[in-house]
């Protein structure tokens, strides 16, 4: 197996450059002396990014684009039979997934913090590098998003403290080098790749495997099957949540007018700091514990976590307010499971609204097949609902599933649910609808946030009447 450490000086091809993780990995590289050159199917904004940065980038996977590499990096989404894999097999060139090339960037770090679990990973994980930046512990981040604080998903920093967001899809987080996890929770999700839950329970298992025995695990108190995982490692464990019987607790809580709680947090009943959060929800308190209690393990002093914490403003995508048109505000959200989009329409019914609209795009056919029944309910607290075509992302159409089985079953359970196939069909059934004072919320990590931007690059104009 290559190590990145031996390319220095090298070029390094990256195979779908343009994602959220491989743009960041790249940049790190770039920051090590390594010459970067990558593809992606098509130009977007991070791939525009990148080439401002000096980093070749090729639009479309062509064979000759890995002519001259000494190494292929390539995402999760990229099969063998892919042009540009297939040249480099031809031609000898080795390749290494994206989530070996992480591991091998984490190793050696004194505390490698991995953020796991089926929800809030992003937001926990900006969280984390936010207050240990504010701390003045110079961490080196990975993130699955992107944070303004760091100029983007990815900061180069010393070499004590390594920030990363460890997601289970695919079982990646198996080639990461943990010295102390996070988890946020363990739920039904990606069962394109696993069997059911007790497989997602398996994974979840073995990485936590990976910790040493002076590592330590930090997990959702609330959730029985964290709980389950943490009693069964033999290094040093702590718990955060609501339940009396949790490490990290928040006492005298409470929440104001738009749902950002307030609250004491305290390590085993002894309060430590006052926290006064500014992005709302009740799992946003869960993550501020659960930064709390690792950014306290590695040093930081909690008072000085507590203020970095109240200053906290989420990551783009994480019920991020794009804009107001018409009176009407428009919020986006990452959310693409069932349980993501129904938190994120929790925080949306606290805001100031008269009619609450959801447009979700559903995302990959094999997750509304296996969590059919869990989408017809998730947009309950939505007065009216719209659902455009599903996102496939790395899937191909199988046929059997579409987007109108889902808006059917909706219908029958008496919900205001309308078919919006694409973009324009969604705008010109809200503009012809809407009234100001209104609320729109989209949601998936599809591209459902373009709609966002259409309706405000159109404005007051409604380019459908």
């Amino acid at each position: 197996m290559p190590h990145i450490n031996d390319y220095t000086g090298k070029r390094v091809h990256m195979i779908g450059i343009g994602g959220s993780s491989m743009s960041g990995l790249a940049g790190m590289l770039a920051q090590r002396g390594i010459r970067v050159t990558g593809s992606d199917s098509a130009r977007s904004y991070m791939t525009d990014t990148l080439t401002g940065q000096g980093i070749s980038v090729s639009i479309g996977h062509r064979a000759e684009n890995v002519d001259g590499a000494d190494l292929v990096v390539y995402s999760a989404a990229i099969h063998p039979d892919n042009p540009e894999r297939a040249r480099a097999s031809q031609l000898g060139i080795p390749q290494m997934e994206r989530a070996t090339l992480l591991g091998q960037l984490m190793e050696g770090y004194r505390h490698a913090i991995n953020v796991c679990g089926t929800h809030g990973k992003t937001t926990t994980t900006s969280m984390i590098a936010e207050v240990l930046l504010d701390a003045g512990l110079d961490p080196t981040v990975h993130i699955g998003g992107q944070l303004d604080y760091i100029g983007g998903s990815t900061r180069v920093g010393g070499h004590d403290t390594f920030v990363v967001e460890a997601c289970e899809f695919n079982a990646s987080f198996l080639q990461f080098h943990p010295t102390i996890a996070v988890v946020t929770n363990i739920e039904e999700d990606h069962l394109d790749f696993y069997k059911d839950l007790e497989d997602i329970c398996l994974a979840f298992g073995r990485f936590f495997s990976l910790l040493p025995q002076e590592g330590v695990c930090i997990g959702n108190g609330d959730d029985p099957r964290v709980v389950a995982q943490l009693c069964a490692l033999p290094c040093r464990t702590m718990t955060f949540g609501f339940g009396k019987a949790c490490t990290w607790q928040p006492l005298n809580l409470v929440y104001d007018g738009t749902g950002c709680g307030q609250f004491d947090a305290a390590k085993d009943g002894q309060i430590a700091a006052h926290v006064e959060l500014h992005v709302p929800g009740e799992y946003n308190v869960l993550h501020a514990l659960a930064t709390m209690a690792a950014c306290v393990e590695v040093g930081a002093n909690a008072q000085v976590v507590a203020e970095s914490l109240s200053r906290f403003t989420a990551p783009h995508r994480r019920f991020e307010y794009t804009g107001t048109v018409c009176g009407v505000k428009l919020y986006t959200d990452y959310g693409h499971n069932p349980a993501e989009m129904h938190s994120a329409l929790q925080n949306a019914a606290r805001q100031p609204h008269k009619t609450l609209w959801a447009v979700m795009q559903p995302h990959t056919y094999s997750r509304v097949k296996t969590l059919f029944r869990d989408y017809i309910h998730c947009c309950d607290l939505a007065d009216e609902i719209l659902i455009t075509d599903i996102f496939a992302a790395r899937e191909s159409d199988p046929g059997d599933i579409h987007a109108t089985m889902l808006v059917d079953a909706i219908a029958k359970t008496g919900q205001n649910v309308h078919y919006t196939p694409t973009f324009d069909d969604a705008e010109a059934y809200l503009r012809a609808h809407w009234q100001s004072g209104d609320l729109v919320i989209t949601m998936s990590c599809g591209d459902i946030h373009l709609l966002n931007a259409q309706i405000q690059k159109h404005g007051e104009e409604n380019p459908f009447a």
